[in-house]
């Protein structure tokens, strides 16, 4: 039986962007407003997208980078 991927506690800080949105492998999403930060669980080589929106009522979203979970700065 192969050993599970090791959980990992990373943080991303939007510094750029009205709100970006990370989504996760799972299909579950954080929200992260311009000048914060948030703190979030993944797993190791789990690939996570940045996806950027500048119109919350239009739905649309515009993918900034897909980053894997190692790539993100430790909490």
């Amino acid at each position: 039986m192969p050993t599970p991927p090791k959980k990992l506690r990373k943080r991303y800080e939007n510094t750029e962007h009205p709100f970006v949105i990370l989504r996760f492998e799972d299909g579950h999403e954080i929200g992260i407003n311009k000048g914060t930060a948030k703190s979030f669980d993944a797993y190791s080589g789990e690939t996570i997208k940045v996806l950027a929106v500048y119109d919350r009522t239009s739905g649309e979203r515009e993918m900034i980078s897909s980053k894997k979970a190692d790539d993100f700065a430790d909490e």
